[in-house]
């Protein structure tokens, strides 16, 4: 059996900034940032300036398309940040299940990794998975 490598919180957050790149920092960053009330405060501010300037530029296409123009751009380099962020925290959380699945003893090793399976093999994994289930049920309320 595998014994389980225990780091502290400390020595592993200081390694992954270590081993982040540029652009994983800088996306953790924005993506954090984004996400924080002062950035929705910020941004409805924003809105409000730009609707109470309306009157001022009679509302022409160029007052309607800075707005636009903005917000597309803001959404369109959103996206890719934040899927960066999602794509490692989802690979962060599948090496922390594979671990845990390694270190129990009743735990089935070889579902390690299954998130790289084609898709009709992982569907089918999933399926014995919940039949497995579905039959320890009846046992386990027994006891």
């Amino acid at each position: 059996m595998a014994t389980p490598r225990l780091r502290t919180t400390q020595s592993a957050s200081s390694e992954q900034k270590i081993q982040l790149s540029q652009f994983a920092r800088f996306a953790n960053a924005i993506a954090h940032l984004s996400g924080r009330p002062g950035t929705f405060v910020l941004c409805c501010f924003i809105i409000v300036v730009w609707a109470a300037t309306g009157p001022i530029f009679h509302y022409s296409d160029t007052w309607q398309l800075i707005i636009n123009t903005g917000t597309t751009i803001v959404t369109f380099l959103m996206v890719f940040l934040i899927q960066n962020t999602q794509n490692r925290d989802g690979a962060a959380l599948q090496a922390k299940l594979d671990e845990l699945i390694l270190v129990t003893q009743a735990a089935r090793n070889d579902i390690v990794g299954i998130e790289r399976m084609p898709e009709k093999k992982l569907e089918t994994v999933r399926e014995q998975i919940v039949e497995e289930a579905a039959e320890a049920a009846p046992s386990s309320r027994s006891k």
